[in-house]
């Protein structure tokens, strides 16, 4: 949920792939880049992760935490100007499905309904909130996220909000 975009494209099974971050520039001599990663989920970075960018499918070789960065270096990049050939990619992976978990590809473009079945719009972005995320209707109105009580992803959020909050 921390993509600065909500690019959300398919994969050749048909599964959503994310967009979940870009090389930055090459760092040092030996391959490595620094990686900016826009999820949480570091795992994307684990050794013999695959991830795919423009430039085709790149396979995690080496990766640890820098500077609130990540330097990789993946297959195939083993000198300065492999990595220079990097920089600037997208990288992208396939959806993670995690049982409980509200992901922002799943939310877009979800119908948002009270509990008694009032529809109440449609949701057109999430903006991270430090109290709570909110769900951004089309209407601009906004729903903390700690309102959803049920979830059908991208079909439709069930919330229990307090009288007038959308009105």
């Amino acid at each position: 949920m921390t993509s600065p975009t909500t690019e959300l494209a398919e994969g050749s099974d048909g599964a959503p792939v994310l967009s979940v971050g870009r090389v930055v520039r090459p760092h040092g001599l030996a391959g490595e880049v620094v990686v900016e990663l826009w999820t949480d989920r570091t795992e994307r970075l684990d050794v013999g992760a695959a991830l795919s960018s423009d430039a085709g499918q790149l396979r995690v070789a080496a990766s640890r935490a820098h500077k609130g960065r990540f330097l990789v270096r993946f297959e195939g990049a083993s000198d300065r100007g492999g990595a220079e050939a990097l920089r600037g990619l997208e990288l992208r992976a396939p959806a993670l499905r995690v049982e409980g978990a509200l992901w922002a590809h799943e939310l877009v473009g979800a119908k948002v309904v009270t509990g008694t079945g009032r529809e109440i719009g449609t949701v057109a972005a999430l903006e991270l909130n430090p109290a709570s995320d909110l769900l951004v209707l089309e209407s601009g109105a906004l729903v903390p996220l700690r309102f959803v009580t049920a979830f059908e992803p991208g079909v439709h959020v069930t919330v229990d909000i307090p009288d007038g909050l959308v009105d």
